[in-house]
Formats: structure tokens, sequence, C-alpha cells
């Protein structure tokens, strides 16, 4: 396994540094700095790795080849009312946000749908795990959890490996030890931007817009504003943005084809960069702009089904005997699913999270502890599992899931952040992007969409990089 970062002298890290730091300014692998007076117009360096990270070859194989099943799987799942409402009533009676997502999706259901296509932009996300004994070659990928709805950093994403290719190339990484064949690119920009262009074509109005829904205040907004430009330079399409309340101050519905209008502008697809989490609703205006979208017939990306189906619950009961199979017909790739999950474990009333429950209150050094949030920051670890479980009613920890630790291996590398070198033992996680378009009778496209690598230290349990705790990195195939 390559040892890069403990191979170069602190001068040869300097001259990293500097091109490092001329790189990403000049190729926008930025993101803007915490908010100040003056934050609007300046910019900081993407937090990224100086140095590639390696991955088992066979461990990113394997993540890339099973992306389409699970893409499959969560478009599956969304059609299951009856599965949906198994888990969600349940859920809606302990987690207000989640009620709030699923009323919702009874309500439009209730209404009728208006338009069948959906649009799923997702990522699944991956630690190996190394058993005792193991070569670091054979490490297995383990899956943490599907994201569906704001997937972020397909831009920054292939931006870094392009950036570890460019130090590569121009400096060597003063070693011998660096195969440039060893880091693959990833092609998340243009095929984030080519979903995209796949739902408008399908919507069929030359003159719509695609909207991107944003955050107020979008610290990240280079990484998205990336797949904006592709889209209009490599598809002639437009995209606007808009926060939630906008589209509530500004949108509206035609009256006979619920075609969604922003002003004067028809919308095609409705593209989520934020929605995702409980700060993105401060008032019932931003839930108004929600319904209205979800109303209308601009392609949804993603539908609010396809956002339920991402809470961890769902990934929980899918593990359990028997669950997987109600969706995949294949043993070949329910083999290939079940392979890269880890323990779940419910929380609820049954004997299995009853048996869960106790569990952890004896030894919870060997778990985490998620609620049913996306965005990084929300889980639960270590003693503080027992603390939390203590402080619970029964019917609250249904709200909740157990999960197995994964203990990837130890690596180390330098991180870049806000032009400050870090020396850090560190750990890695993989989220390999899918590209998945419905017209509601059939499959138009079911695709990989290029990978993600965030690295961490080690002492550090979170791994979100808009949250902080992580930086960007690519892969070194080993």
């Amino acid at each position: 396994m390559s040892d890069l970062a403990t191979s170069v002298t602190d001068d040869q890290l300097l001259i990293l540094k500097d091109a490092a730091l001329d790189y990403a300014l000049s190729h926008g692998l930025v993101v803007r700095p915490p908010a100040t007076a003056a934050s609007h117009t300046g910019v900081v360096n993407a937090p990224v790795s100086l140095f590639p990270t390696p991955f088992p070859a066979k461990a990113f194989q394997d993540a890339v080849k099973i992306q389409p099943l699970f893409n499959q799987l969560v478009h599956d799942i969304s059609e299951d009312d009856a599965f949906l409402k198994e888990i969600m009533e349940s859920l809606s009676t302990v987690d207000d946000f989640v009620k709030r997502l699923y009323d919702l999706y009874l309500l439009v259901k209730k209404e009728g749908i208006a338009q069948p296509a959906s649009l799923g932009v997702h990522r699944s996300d991956y630690i190996i795990h190394l058993s005792p004994g193991q070569d670091f070659s054979e490490a297995a990928i383990k899956q943490v959890e599907m994201n569906t709805i704001s997937v972020s950093f397909g831009s920054l994403s292939s931006l870094t490996g392009d950036l570890h290719r460019y130090l590569q190339a121009t400096t060597g990484y003063f070693t011998d030890k660096l195969d440039v064949s060893a880091l693959p690119s990833s092609e998340s920009i243009e095929s984030i931007a080519s979903g995209l262009a796949s739902a408008h074509q399908h919507y069929g109005s030359k003159t719509a817009k695609v909207m991107m829904v944003v955050q107020p205040g979008e610290r990240n907004a280079f990484d998205q504003r990336y797949i904006e430009y592709n889209l209009l330079k490599n598809h002639g399409i437009v995209l606007i943005r808009k926060t939630l309340a906008e589209v509530a101050d500004h949108g509206r519905l035609d009256p006979q084809t619920k075609a969604l209008y922003i002003g004067d502008q028809e919308i095609s697809v409705a593209y989520y960069r934020s929605a995702y989490a409980t700060t993105d609703y401060p008032t019932e205006k931003e839930w108004e702009g929600r319904l209205l979208a979800e109303r209308s017939l601009a392609i949804k990306c993603p539908t609010v089904a396809y956002q339920l189906v991402g809470t961890k619950k769902v990934q929980q009961v899918l593990a359990a005997p028997g669950q997987l199979e109600r969706f995949v017909q294949d043993p070949v790739s329910v083999a290939a699913l079940r392979a890269s999950f880890t323990g779940l474990y419910p929380l609820d009333h049954t004997s299995e999270g009853l048996a869960a429950y106790e569990a952890a209150l004896k030894n919870s050094d060997e778990l985490v502890m998620k609620p049913q949030r996306e965005g990084g920051g929300n889980n639960i670890y270590g003693k503080d599992i027992q603390t939390t479980l203590k402080t619970l009613t029964p019917e609250q920890r249904n709200a909740y899931i157990l999960m197995d630790i994964i203990r990837p291996p130890v690596t180390k590398n330098v991180l870049l952040r806000q032009g400050e070198l870090q020396k850090a033992d560190v750990v890695s996680e993989l989220g390999v992007y899918g590209i998945y378009l419905h017209d509601g009778k059939r499959v138009v496209r079911n695709d990989n969409g290029g990978h993600l690598l965030r690295t961490k230290g080690v002492e550090s349990n979170e791994g979100g990089v808009a949250a902080g705790f992580a930086v960007i990195d690519s892969v070194l195939l080993v």
C-alpha cells in the first residue's frame, strides 16, 4: 500500500501546497468562507487532501457495479405504497419532519400525480471493512447510507481528482511510487448534468428551464454552479436557482396542465440541492413551495417518495431477512447488494428492537445510533448512545436505528483547509453516484455517475464535508 504522505519532506510539502492552492483557486475548487460581511465576495480553497488515498481496487469496482441495482431499488420501493405506509406511519408518530414529508406524499397521491416521470441523482456511501488477518486489497465495502436528495460534491470531487493528477504530472509527488493509471477520473459533473438534460428533454419543452432549489446563502454554490455551466455548455439548457421560499412567492401552476411557472418561466425539472433538513423549512412558506413543486408537471429530482426511501429506517428494514427479496428477484443481485450491508438493527417494540436496545445499553462502543436525517452531524456514538437511550420513551426510540460501526484501515494524509496544512491519520468514505430516469412506465436510463472520496481524521466520527468534518479526496487504486 502506497504511503505517499510520509515520503515527502517538509520543503516538498510546501511546494505541493502552493501548487494545490493555485490550482484550486484557478479551477473553482473553492467554497465560500463561513458567514462574514464580505463572504459573498470571497472564497477559500475547498477542504481537500494533498495526496490521493489508497483504496482497494476490487472494493471500488464492487461499489461501482452495484450502483445501478441501488438506483432501481430506490425507484421500486418508491412505487410500493404498502411498504412505505408500513414504515412511514410508524415513523410519523415520533418524527415530525418525516411526518410532514409523508403527509405531503399522501396528499399529492390523493390528488393524482401530475408527472409520472421521476429523476434520481443518488449517491451510495461506503466504508471499507478490513477483517483481522485480511490483506488491504481484500477489504470489502460496507454501505453507510443511500442518499436520495441533494447529493453534493459531484463537481468538487471531479476537480479534486484533476488536482491530484495535476500534482502527479508536475511533481511526480517526489516519488516513483505513484502510477497515474491508479487514479481513476470521476465524470460526475458531466453525469449529473446529463441526467438533468435527459429529464428536461423528456419533459418536452424547448423554452422551459431547469430549476435548482437551493439554500439561502449557500457556501457550496460552486459545486452546484459547475453543473449549471455544464448543462448550458454541453446541452444548451438554462438553469435557474430558487429557494423554497421563492418558489412559494413566485411560483404558480397552470390550472389545466399543472405546469410549474416561476414568474413567466416554465420549469421542466425541479432539482433539489436543499429540502433535506428541518432547517430548510424555517416557516410554512417553505413547505408551501415544496408542495407546489410536488403537485406540478415538472419532473422532480427527487420526488418526495424517493426522499422517503432514503430514510435510515428503510435501509434498516431492507437488511432484515426476506425484505430485499420483495423488490429484487435475481438471486445474484440480492447477494451482491446484501454483501454490502453491515449490521442494522431497529429500536422499535419488536423482539429485535428490544434486544438491540438492551445490547446498546451494555456495550455501545461498537454501534452508531442514527436518526432519519441527512447532512452530517446527526449521529450518536459511544457512551452518548446509552445516555440518549435512557432519555427516550419506547415510542421515541423508534425514530432511530442502530448500525454496527465499520472500522476501516487507517492511512496517512495531509489535509489542506483554508490554506493550512494538517498531517493526519485518516479514514475514508467512498460515495458512488447514480443517475436514474423513469418515465412512469419504463426505465429511460440507469447509469453510474462518477464517485466521491471523503477523508477525515480518525478522531472524527462524522463524515460530512459541508458540516466541517471531512475533506474531499480522490481514489488511488491498489
